[in-house]
């Protein structure tokens, strides 16, 4: 056990701070890892400095070149894959194969940027006027903060910084506060790979001080986020209000619609994958189900029936299926819900409390939860939990489906179960959401694909994807008079 400490222009340095958070398994909370001293708004605006004077040389260094080191940083990831998926299990709660997966997904989004490195293309325009031509060129920004979330903390602060860099802004990186030891492997990793100094700073601290510090300084001209709908609006507030730009990704409360043609059983696996993977601590995690009347009875008695054998426990044991809650604030805030799903009158299938027992004791446990007979209006359909929740929302046809699926704040990701071609097609026409798939979980991605989602989940560029690099880039346009003589006429 140690302390974690600061990355601020190429030194690890430990902060002065005397508040301080342990750092714990939350599969066994006698297992700490290390401890956080809190990073104060001194040593956040030192952070930001150290990228200010870093920007200019880094902005020069060739776009190829910033593509190698991320390159390098891919290599590295592969390399200690598994001691980082060990970390992650053992810092945030999920099993190891989930860490695998999202340590792989990082790998592939690394990857794939350093390929952009060398695409960062504009385009030729021809001009209206004989002897002239236009063109566009994408140049960074400046300093970008990026602050991101626990519950994927390498994969998302990794589809932040890579493109930023690649782009030749420099980072001022602030993580959940959860998950210190991953965002310091990353870290260390990134600057193993050749970041130079004051390229990539990192700060460990809280919102309200060093992240308030950090995205209200007039430096940084971009601050990308991943969390909580009411954090990030009130983050985009505070930072569009001088004119910066803002990137975040916040809340979903994804839908399935199962239609009475669809093959149950790969619904109920795939809707179980969706609502129980990760503990439900997902922005894509399937947490209302919508099911045709005439397949209800059958969907719920099966997703229930899956829900119990659920192997629940520590992460990094193989048999595991479900881990624990990240934290014991969040183990309460699910268990609130669950109560909550009671008293607003669902019928609770199964699941429902804590899970002791079989040495789940001294872990934030909660079983697999299935609510059936849950109606629209109900905060368990409306608000999104965050935990292993499922409601289950019967509907007489696909009409009412498609209107109680989109009756929501929320438009991140959603999933049809059916075999009838009109309806798929209808159903990607009518749902509002950024992503949706099509007879398989809400949950997935690819690297090399737009991530994002709209109406209360998505403000500003989507993340992933040869689009990633837009928020981090400005485009400038560039006119080119070749005639050697003054214009004549209306220039507008």
């Amino acid at each position: 056990m140690g302390t974690y400490r600061n990355f601020i222009n190429g030194k690890w340095v430990e902060s002065n701070s005397s508040r301080t958070i342990v750092n714990i398994n939350p599969a066994n909370t006698d297992d700490i890892l290390g401890t956080v001293r809190q990073a104060t708004r001194d040593e956040a605006r030192a952070a930001v400095e150290a990228a200010v004077e870093s920007f200019s040389s880094w902005r020069a260094t060739p776009a190829p070149t910033r593509g190698r080191i991320v390159a390098r940083a891919a290599r590295l990831m592969e390399e200690h894959k598994e001691q980082l998926a060990e970390i992650l299990t053992r810092e945030e709660g999920k099993t190891i194969a989930e860490s695998r997966g999202e340590l792989q997904r990082s790998i592939n989004v690394a990857e794939f940027c350093a390929g952009e490195s060398r695409r960062m293309n504009g385009e030729t325009i021809q001009s209206e006027l004989p002897l002239n031509f236009a063109y566009t060129i994408k140049q960074p920004l400046g300093v970008v903060a990026c602050v991101t979330p626990w519950n994927f903390p390498v994969a998302v602060p990794v589809w932040k910084i890579v493109p930023a860099l690649v782009a030749g802004n420099t980072v001022v990186f602030k993580p959940a506060t959860p998950t210190p030891a991953t965002a310091v492997r990353i870290v260390e990793l990134l600057e193993e790979a050749g970041v130079p100094a004051g390229v990539l700073n990192l700060v460990l601290g809280s919102g309200s001080d060093a992240g308030d510090e950090i995205i209200n300084h007039p430096a940084v001209k971009a601050v990308s986020f991943t969390g909580s709908n009411p954090v990030g609006i009130r983050l985009y507030e505070q930072v569009s209000r001088r004119g910066a730009k803002v990137q975040c990704e916040m809340g979903g409360k994804n839908p399935v619609l199962i239609m009475e043609d669809a093959d149950l059983d790969l619904a109920v696996e795939s809707t179980a994958q969706g609502a129980f993977g990760s503990s439900g601590q997902r922005c894509t995690a399937t947490s209302r189900a919508v099911v045709i009347n005439e397949v209800a009875e059958e969907f719920v008695e099966r997703i229930a029936a899956r829900a119990k054998s659920m192997r629940i426990g520590a992460g990094g044991e193989p048999a595991t299926e479900m881990g624990p809650c990240v934290d014991e604030s969040q183990f309460k805030t699910v268990l609130r819900y669950i109560d909550i799903g009671r008293e607003d009158g669902a019928t609770l299938v199964c699941g429902g409390s804590r899970a002791t027992g079989d040495g789940l004791d001294k872990g934030y446990f909660v079983h697999p939860t299935v609510f059936d007979h849950v109606t629209p209006d109900m905060r368990i359909a409306r608000e999104e939990i965050f935990g292993p929740v499922l409601s289950v929302l019967r509907v007489k046809n696909f009409d009412e489906a498609m209107q109680v699926a989109n009756d929501c704040e929320y438009g991140l990701s959603s999933a049809i179960f059916t075999n009838d071609a009109a309806r798929i097609f209808r159903f990607v026409d009518e749902i509002e959401t950024g992503m949706t798939h099509i007879n398989s979980p809400t949950t997935g991605g690819e690297a090399h694909i737009p991530f994002g989602g709209i109406k209360g989940t998505g403000i500003g560029d989507r993340e992933q994807g040869s689009s990633a690099l837009d928020f981090y880039t400005e485009l400038k346009v560039v006119y080119v008079d070749y005639t050697g003589r003054k214009r004549e006429g209306n220039l507008y």
